[in-house]
């Protein structure tokens, strides 16, 4: 089979499994789950062979693996879609393969190990098996098969293929079917469990806020393709022609050109989908779903594809930059990227719930890589891009694990305590022993702990470019985020695995089984090997010793393969400092916490904590500049306004209208005109009707001599027409 057609069918087994599992398999837990991960499996494999001819084809950044057919018929010609398989598609290609097959396999544990009945997974919801009674009084049984099981594989699979169809895609139209196919999956999976007001919530907040930013992109696209008449990367991002064309064409805002724009108007869509400043806030709430989701979206697709496409279009965000000077789409997210980074690790170091501490992580590293490519760091920010998918997906089903582990207490001891809060555990260590190393080196691996994790090599390369390149203010942001990444890491690490146990439920956990605990091996190897790809040749002692494949090969998807910088001690001690400093100082600060005490960093930070605990209030500031006036608006205005007084007064208005012209109607012209006239009519024919009964009296001889005079009338009208017809 030819790479081309291979590329073709990467997407489409998750869309089979996803309308089998709805149509045919949804009554059946077994089915539902074996064909979503034979499903995954199977794109994994076509991923990895993809990969590795890639791999072994030289030429590939000048002459990629590509495919197209036409579409869409325009008035001259076709719109196009087709497949692409680059060195960066290649390379995305195989962390959204590793992740999503691992997800997939330790979905099967989730839902299926600690769950009492499997009734837990359907919080607001009755039991299975009861009897319900409906708003009509009709009693009704749950069924004994959980059918949100089979929904919840359904819903995954067709987020893999969202972001299958988008890593492949060959244009920008393809790749935005695939990027609001995985919007319409957060949606469903963040509110997975309806039953929860707080999930219902989240789902529609990560909707909406996320539609900001895609509306936005979808601008961008309509105006690039205006500009150029097509959407295929290879035809915009790779012809020097076309960007310099773009580059230099004035677009409808003064002093910015049409290349600025677009990509302004693309990178927007990012913010949005990646969860940047200012629209940051959908995120954490998305830990309502199942972890799962969570380790997919943090992890394998939703945010990864944001990074992802201001990757794939950076030729456009840097057209017009010359001598290295940052165009203003580089910029804008240099600033957005760096401020991202910092500010949600601030937030990050004050939250107790496990896995919201890793969903502010997520939102301070993707600001890495924003911040990366703003700064030019194309190979770093793909560096980082593939590192994290691993440690991450790592940490948030390692965080999964915990959270089992801590309910299996939880249904032991009967306490009512909250099992994803960091402050009920400590000890776990010793309870759940796999657990506890694969979340160690995956804290490791985001803390950027030196040379042994792939976190260090990624992060490191994107302080190197920020320092190389005379981006200080970047640098030093990015240094404190790095800092308090560190600091966090450790906190979280120390209060949940280290210590004594602060919770009897603490006390009774245990290890999930290997359904979850084998994903959480695989990951941890790449958690700490993919960064050896990306060594760069000169770091001290070890430089060289490995080649620096991934900047070689990645690279090779520019016109022109960037230039390492020059080595610096200064971003390679600083690099060093801040992990080891922040880890140090995370254990220093929360070793000895007991049961019921409180957080030191409450103490120590006094007036600051709140406000960081409460993420700068951006939650409830939002809901009064946004939320409170689009209710009024709804509710208020539209409603008792616009509504009841505007629409209503009028349709009132034209219903008396049309009465009164209704009774004058009847009255001047239905009665007189139309029903005189039928009345005439029928007046008519009865007197005539009257008058010529007289001559129906039933004697045959009255009826033959009127026959015969008749005939005799006739006949003489006919002869006198003859005579005078033979005058003439």
């Amino acid at each position: 089979m030819t790479t081309e057609t291979l590329i073709w069918l990467i997407p489409l087994p998750p869309l089979l499994a996803f309308f089998l599992i709805v149509l045919f398999t949804h009554r059946s837990k077994g089915l539902s789950h074996t064909l979503a991960i034979g499903a995954a499996f199977l794109s994994w494999l076509a991923s990895m062979i993809v990969f590795l001819r890639a791999v072994r084809t030289p030429e590939l950044g000048k002459y990629p693996f590509e495919s197209s057919i036409p579409w869409l018929p325009l008035g001259e010609g076709w719109f196009s879609i087709g497949v692409l398989v680059d060195p960066l598609g290649a390379a995305t290609l195989f962390f959204v393969a590793w992740t999503i097959l691992m997800i997939f396999l330790y979905s099967v544990g989730y839902h299926n190990y600690g769950q009492p009945e499997g009734d837990h997974d359907r919080p607001g919801l009755p039991p299975h098996g009861a009897t319900v009674v409906d708003a009509h009084g009709h009693p009704h049984k749950v069924p004994s098969v959980e059918p949100m099981y089979s929904r919840f594989f359904a819903f995954i699979s067709l987020f893999a293929f969202g972001m299958y169809l988008l890593v492949v895609s060959d244009n920008l139209l393809t790749l935005f079917i695939g990027w609001e196919i995985m919007g319409l999956c957060s949606y469903l999976l963040i509110g997975f469990w309806y039953g929860k007001p707080s999930a219902r919530a989240a789902m529609i907040k990560a909707f909406i806020t996320t539609r900001v930013g895609d509306v936005f992109m979808l601008l961008g696209i309509a105006y690039l393709y205006s500009q150029t008449g097509t959407l295929n990367f290879r035809a915009i991002l790779y012809n020097p022609e076309v960007l310099h064309a773009l580059a230099s064409a004035p677009s409808y805002i003064s002093g910015l050109s049409a290349a600025a724009l677009i990509g302004i108007l693309l990178f927007i869509g990012t913010v949005g989908k990646s969860a940047q400043f200012p629209l940051h806030v959908w995120l954490p709430d998305a830990m309502e779903g199942p972890t799962p989701v969570s380790a997919m979206i943090h992890a394998a697709t939703m945010v990864s594809a944001g990074v992802y496409m201001v990757i794939r279009i950076f030729p456009l965000l840097s057209a017009g930059s010359h001598h290295g000077e940052l165009t203003v789409p580089m910029t804008l997210m240099a600033v957005i990227g760096a401020g991202t980074a910092l500010f949600a690790a601030t937030i990050a170091v004050a939250q107790n719930d496990i896995k919201r501490v890793l969903a502010y992580s997520t939102i301070s590293q993707l600001g890495y890589m924003v911040a990366a490519l703003g700064v030019g760091g194309f190979v770093a920010a793909t560096f980082h891009l593939i590192t994290h998918a691993f440690f991450k997906a790592l940490l948030f089903l390692g965080s999964g694990s915990v959270i089992h582990g801590m309910e299996h207490g939880v249904l032991h001891t009967g306490d009512h305590i909250d099992p994803q809060n960091m402050m009920n555990m400590g000890g776990l260590r010793r309870k759940m022993p796999l657990t506890f190393w694969t979340f160690l080196i995956g804290g490791f691996a985001l803390a950027g702990f030196p040379l042994i994790t792939a976190g260090f090599w990624s992060k490191d390369e994107i302080l190197a470019d920020a320092f190389g390149h005379a981006h200080y203010g970047v640098f030093i942001t990015l240094a404190l985020a790095a800092l308090l990444t560190a600091f966090y890491t450790m906190r979280q690490i120390t209060l949940t695995f280290l210590g004594e146990p602060r919770s009897r439920a603490a006390e009774h956990a245990q290890e999930t089984p290997w359904t979850m605990t084998v994903p959480l091996l695989v990951l941890a190897v790449f958690a700490i090997s993919a960064g050896w790809v990306g060594i760069p040749e000169y770091f001290p002692l070890i430089g060289g010793l490995l080649p620096n494949w991934l900047h070689e090969f990645v690279s090779g998807t520019l016109l022109e393969k960037p230039k390492g910088v020059e080595f610096s001690l200064i971003p390679l001690l600083t690099s060093i400092l801040v992990a080891l400093g922040g880890i140090y100082l995370g254990w220093l600060v929360y070793r000895n916490l007991k049961a019921g005490e409180a957080d030191p960093l409450e103490k120590a930070l006094g007036i600051i904590y709140p406000v960081l605990k409460n993420k700068y209030y951006f939650d409830e500031l939002y809901h009064l500049i946004f939320v409170r006036p689009s209710v009024w608006v709804s509710e208020v205005f539209t409603y008792l306004w616009v509504d009841r007084k505007l629409i209503d007064g009028v349709l009132h208005l034209v219903s008396e209208l049309s009465i009164r012209i209704g009774v004058a109607l009847r009255n001047y012209i239905d009665k007189p005109v139309v029903n005189g006239s039928g009345d005439l009519v029928a007046e008519v024919t009865k007197s005539t009707g009257r008058s010529m009964r007289v001559i129906q009296t039933g004697r045959v001889q009255q009826y033959m001599i009127m026959a015969v005079l008749g005939f005799v009338v006739l006949s003489g009208v006919f002869y006198f027409i003859i005579q005078q017809m033979g005058i003439q």
